[in-house]
Formats: structure tokens, sequence, C-alpha cells
């Protein structure tokens, strides 16, 4: 027995005589299962990581199966996944959330249900129906006293509601698009200010002047614009029993990592295939892991545990992985008083009161997100999730079956939401890229600002997937991706102009470059490691300045040679996050955004600011002087910061000392917090190394990769995953957190493919028949 595994104890043992009961080690503990609506009998077997690896008859089984794990496993999260989703939390939890109800509910999908359907696979809606039947049976199970409920309905009175398959498609408020958000904030940073500023507050790949679409006043947008659609895509939140409105920040800071090795380059002369999403990271996590096997579908992978199948990993023939591509697919449209409104009325049930109705209005370009009184203006989303086959994620059905890179671009041909960099590899040993997602065509302009409504900024349709760029077994053996713009030199459709800082996939490459043949270790330590190019770019910075205070020089001297590694022992990583994060972006608006603009200006990222200083062109006639002003203030007050964060001793410095990941439900339990905590635990890298993790205001860890994997194509069983902090969102389950000091230290379990494989591993094996 590995010595990180934990044995469950609170699983029933049954007699030898079970099915395969020979061939499964002692230790294994087993039970039985009658379930209404499974076809044929079949067998759950958890492996000693808490992944369940399903066999069933045929696929519908194989799916009502996994829908029955995943209930098993995270109940709790899941149902509240819908209930946010679809605008049902206050039929659970009252009248507080009325509002945030009616925002989810202008969110969701109000198309057609049969064109929805039929932009995915022909078995989707099957397969889909089978997924959430075997949640439903779970939740049976719990209605007569089979199953305990989680502790979180006990603790706030609730239950969990049945699923329909429709619900799974409908909830688009998950669709990780963009950029919504940075129009609003750049239209309110214009407002007074000069466009010729931007590049400080959010740079654009490839450089392009901003330009105010014609008709469009930057003041006329309103702070609370933003409200109703933060509102209809938050978490839910709680405050003791008391359920709160979470608040995002307007940038995102989660993106992906993703790379394919080709087998001339690879160490096992198969090709290998790792990816790493980067979310923000809660308990339980936002992935599940799971094996199904049926005769005519297998898969492994990685999902979001509310979906059937798997959003990445491989089907026994090929793999794919997955990153963010910056598809812009979204515009907040600003509409006079003459544009018409449709109007909606929708009853709100609520928990202990009568129903109240709500109203939802829309124009032809989307839901309404918000009505000024004053001025009656009126602001719209148009988003290409409003399209049939939107649903996130769920076009990964489209990879399930497929057998061969053009199999798997017609997969990513239909891929609609969120927009990501598809990467490939098959048995055969062919690698590629194949960037999917809806792009809009616009008529005229580029998704910068908020637009009039009206035909001169309308979308004329969507581009023809097949005019996506693609990438087919390229020279250098490897493809790799992390956000950034990766468009070819010349490609001739307009995708996007906001893209993630380059520094990882700088890293990622020059790593595997360095290597003439690359392996699974390699892979893993690829995905850990906590190299940031964009700290050696910036440090580069200092090289000939003389500090003015001690602060100023004790900051140069710490920082002097340092390697930009983000370590959690290093002190000068402390200081740099300290200085970059919180710093060095107040002292560049100071000195260089005139005083009346910097209330809607924000405070610009470092990722923005430091090519800024680099070029000097917003710097004004001395830009060597005004540089060194804005990086010697801003140093010697993160020197100050890290100071009074941890102590006048710079030796005793650690950045894990301040960084470090720990996860508490969102939902306090009196006398059961302690028990369902996990962490503390630091934890290094930062956003611009691999191991990619941001922070909080406090310096907390907040999101990272969710799961690593690495995938051995074609020798399946060598493949290695994470999931952090564990597979079961129960805290009395042994897998609720026993894979978060693998996942904080680098580590991985085994994710393996055949039978034999999966019997030497197994833990609890639970046998299911067909029954009332």
């Amino acid at each position: 027995m590995k010595p990180w595994i934990m044995r469950p104890m609170f699983l029933t043992l049954l007699a030898a005589g079970q099915a395969h009961a020979q061939s499964l080690p002692p230790s294994v503990t087993q039970e039985a299962r009658t379930l209404p609506g499974l076809s044929q009998s079949g067998e759950i077997i958890m492996d000693r990581a808490g992944i369940p690896h399903i066999y069933a008859a045929n696929a519908r089984d194989g799916f009502f199966l996994q829908g029955y794990a995943v209930a098993r496993d995270r109940l709790w999260q899941i149902d509240l996944w819908r209930k946010r989703g679809l605008g049902r939390l206050t039929a659970s939890f009252g009248p507080s959330y009325v509002e945030q109800d009616r925002a989810a509910r202008l969110l969701l999908y109000r198309g057609d249900m049969a064109a929805e359907w039929n932009a995915y696979p022909s078995d989707a809606k099957a397969w889909t129906e089978s997924f959430v039947a075997g949640i439903n049976a779970y939740i049976l199970e719990t209605e007569r006293g089979h199953q305990k409920l989680p502790i979180e309905f006990v603790a706030t009175g609730t239950r969990p509601e049945r699923w329909e398959a429709d619900d799974v498609v409908r909830i688009r408020s998950n669709a990780l698009a963009s950029n919504l958000t940075s129009e609003v904030a750049r239209a309110r940073a214009l407002c007074g200010g000069d466009v010729k500023l931007e590049p400080l507050r959010r740079r654009l790949e490839p450089a392009t002047d901003v330009k105010i679409p014609q008709g469009l006043d930057p003041c006329s947008i309103p702070q609370a614009v933003l409200d109703t659609f933060t509102l209809g895509t938050t978490d839910v939140k709680f405050d003791g029993k008391v359920l709160v409105m979470a608040r995002h920040d307007h940038e995102s800071q989660e993106g992906s990592n993703n790379w394919v090795i080709g087998p001339e380059r690879s160490a096992t002369g198969r090709p290998i295939l790792a990816n790493d999403p980067h979310r923000a990271q809660s308990i339980p996590n936002l992935r599940y892991l799971s094996h199904i096997d049926t005769p005519e579908l297998k898969l492994a992978g990685a999902g979001e545990p509310a979906l059937p199948g798997i959003s990445f990993g491989h089907n026994g023939e090929i793999a794919w992985a997955l990153t963010i591509f910056a598809i812009d697919q979204q515009d907040l449209v600003v509409n006079d008083a003459k544009v018409a409104l449709k109007t909606v009325r929708e009853t709100i049930e609520i928990k202990g009161q009568a129903s109240q109705e709500v109203v939802l209005k829309f124009s032809a370009d989307g839901p309404i997100l918000y009505e000024d009184p004053a001025t009656q203006r009126s602001f719209a989303l148009r988003t290409t999730w409003s399209q049939p086959g939107g649903s996130a994620y769920f076009n990964a059905a489209w990879a399930f079956q497929a057998k061969s890179w053009d199999a798997f671009l017609v997969a990513r041909n239909h891929w609609g939401a969120p927009p990501l960099n598809l990467l490939y590899a098959d048995q055969k040993g062919d690698i590629g890229w194949a960037p999917g997602g809806f792009v809009p065509i616009r008529k005229t302009g580029d998704g910068l600002l908020p637009v009039p409504a009206g035909d001169a900024y309308n979308w004329t349709g969507l581009l023809d997937p097949k005019r996506m760029p693609v990438q087919h077994n390229p020279k250098e053996g490897f493809i790799a991706t992390a956000n950034e713009r990766n468009v070819p030199a010349g490609y001739p459709h307009f995708l996007a102009l906001e893209w993630a800082d380059p520094s990882r996939a700088t890293r990622i490459h020059e790593v595997i470059r360095s290597k003439p043949k690359f392996g699974i270790a390699d892979a893993m330590a690829l995905q850990n490691d906590v190299t940031s190019p964009f700290a050696r770019r910036t440090v580069a910075l200092l090289k000939d300045l003389k500090g003015r205070s001690q602060a100023e020089v004790s900051a140069l001297s710490l920082l002097a040679g340092w390697d930009g590694s983000m370590g959690v022992d290093s002190a000068a990583a402390a200081l740099f996050e300290i200085w970059v994060g919180r710093f060095v972006g107040e002292s560049a608006v100071k000195h260089v955004v005139p005083e009346a603009a910097r209330a809607t200006f924000g405070r610009p990222p470092a990722i923005s600011v430091i090519p800024v200083l680099e070029a000097g062109s917003l710097l004004g006639a001395d830009p060597a002087q005004k540089r060194g002003e804005i990086l010697l203030e801003s140093l010697g007050l993160a020197w100050a910061e890290a100071e009074r964060l941890l102590g006048q001793d710079a030796r005793q410095w650690r950045w894990g000392s301040l960084h470090v990941a720990d996860f508490k439900p969102a939902l306090p339990i009196p006398g059961r917090d302690g028990e369902r905590r996990v962490g503390p635990f630091p934890i290094g890298g930062s956003g611009t190394s691999p191991n990619a993790t941001s922070w909080t205001g406090d310096y907390k860890f907040a999101s990272g990769p969710s799961v690593r994997l690495v995938i051995d194509v074609g020798a399946w069983d060598n493949s290695m995953v994470i999931n952090n902090p564990g597979q079961s969102g129960d805290p009395a389950s042994p897998h609720y957190r026993d894979l978060f000091p693998l996942w904080a230290s680098g580590r991985y379990v085994p994710f393996v493919w055949t039978r034999a494989r999966v019997l030497q591993e197994a833990e609890h094996v639970i046998h299911v028949t067909p029954g009332r």
C-alpha cells in the first residue's frame, strides 16, 4: 500500500464471491447497490486516489454510473451549481437571493432547445439524460434513507433537487467568455482620460490605438452597469448561514498551460500530452476525474462535475488538452430610449414566503443588464453563448469517439465556449493544435469598448470554423500554449486584442527546447516550475539604479542577481510579488496619469506597466529619470510593506510565509469547520511562472492548477494526475483532502487505464444492478 493512502472505514465489506473478487487485493472493500434506471449490471471501482473507474454494459449505463458517482462525491457542490445557474437559490435559501436568481435567469440560454441539442453529437442528449438519471438515483437513495445527505444540506435545512437534461446545457454563466468587463473598465478609464494612456492600463497585442466608437460617450457607462452580470456569473458564498453575494475582480487571473511532445522528441518514443488548467481554487475542486469503460465508449480524464463525460483527457485512441484562447465573444451594447425591449415575467419561488414575480428584459442583442433611469439608456449583453451549441465545455462530446486528427478537427469545428487552444495527440504519433470557439464577425470595430445599438456595430455572423488556424506535426516536434497570443503571422481574421502575458509560454518553450528528449517526469517537473521570465525581465530594469533611501538600497540589493525563481523559501520572491502586485502600478499611475483621470483609471497590472517602462514612450521628456522614480519609489514602499508583514530581518523572509493555500468551505458549520478546512500549506509560483498561482489581497493563494494531468499517449497506464485537494466533497471521506499534500509538493498519482491496473489500484468496489 502506498504511504499516502488512507483506507476507508465507513464502507461495508462484503463476503467473497462478488464478481472479480478473486482478482481484487484483500484490502479492497465492496458493497452492492440496486439502482432504478440502470439497464444492466455494472461496477464502480474506486481507486486509492478516489477516482471512479466505471464499467458498464453500454454508454448510457456508463454515463448513468458517472452521474451516480459524482453525486456520491459532490452532491452539495453540483446541486448548488444547478440552483445558482438556473436561478433557484431563493427556493432553497430564502428571499435574500431574489436578485441573484433574477440575474442568473437573464443569462440562461433561451433559444430553441431542439436547435440546441442538434448542435451536439446525436447521442449527447441521451448521454446527458442518463447522466442526470444517475444523479437522481443517488438523490432517491438519500430520500429513502439509504445514503446520508451531505452535512451542508442538514446545516441549511435544504434538499437536493432533481435534474433534467436541459438543465445541464441551458446554464451559460460558467462559459468564461470575454471581454465584457474589460470593455466597461476601459470606457470608464477613458471618461476624462486620454486614449494614449491605454497601453499603461491594459496591454494589447498587437499594439493598437484605441478608438472610441462613433456615437459612444465613455462617460455614459455607469459604474453599476455590471452589477447584474456579476450577480449572475459569480459563485455562491455564505456568511454563517446567511447567503451573501460575491463579487469578481474585473480582471481574471485564471488561465492554463498545455503542451504536446511529438514522438521524435519524447523520451518514450510516444507523444506526451500535458495539461494543467488554472482556475479559482475551492473545496471541493472545480474538476472531477473519472474513467468510463463500455463496449462502445471509453473515456478517462477531467471534467466539471455537473457535466457528463470529460473536458480533457483521452479515449484510448486519441488524447486532447485545453487552455483558454482569447477570442472576444462579448460586447456591451448601449441602447437609447427608442430601442424596443421585450419583457418576460417569471415567478421566483421563495422558501418560507409567497412567490415573487420578477421582470426580465431583452433587446434584439441580448439580455438587458442595466437600465439608467436618468438617461433612459439600457445596456444589453451581446454574446456568442446565446447561439445553439454554446454550452460551456459541452462540445467536448464531439471528441469522445474521435479516432483521428480529421475527426478531432470536426470536434474543433463545433466548439463554442469557452474559446480554447485544443491540443491533440494519437497513438500513431500525430500531434496538433486546433483552437476552437465561436468567433463573431464585427461589421465595424474591434470589441475594445461598448458600442451603440444599431446596424453600424452589429455582428454579421460567426466565422467559418474551418478558417481557424491549425498546426499539425510541426517540424520543431512539440506545441505549447499558455493563453498567450499565438496566432500565426499573417492570419487574416480578427480574433481578439487582449491576451495573457507570454511569460508562462516563454518559460515552457525554454525548458522543452533545452531537452533533446522530454519525458513524463520532465512534464511533471515543468508543470511545477516556479521560474518567472517576467520577474527576470522586470529586475533587469533595476540594474543601473541607485537607492535614495535605506529601504530602496536594501530592496535593490536583495533583487540584484536574483534568477526569478518564485520558490516558497525565497525572500526575493516575497519582495517581488509585494512590489509588482501592490506598488509598481500605483506609482506608475501617480507619475504618468493626470490627477483628474486617476479615479477611474484603476491600478494597472504589472504586466502592462513594465512594457511601458521599458519602452518609455509615455514617460515624458526624460524617460530614464521618470522610470527610475517609479521603480525606486514603488520598491521603497514594497520594502516597508515586507517589513510590516514579515519582520525587520529580511534574511527570514519567505514567499511561502505569505503565499499559502488554506481552503475553507464556503458554508461555515459551527463545530465542524476544523475537520473541513484543508491547509495551510506554503505555495510557490506566481501568475507568470508555469506553476501559475494568483493571490488575494492578503497574498493567500487564490487560483492555480486545479488538475495536473500528464498522458503517455498509447501507453495509457503510465499517465499521471493530481486533483486538488481531493475527489470528494465529503469531509468524512478519506478522499476529501488526501491529494492536497501531494499537489502542494508537486507529486502525482497513477491515472491507470487497463482493467488489470485498475484492479491493482482498487480501494473500494460498488457492484450495481438494475432495480426499482
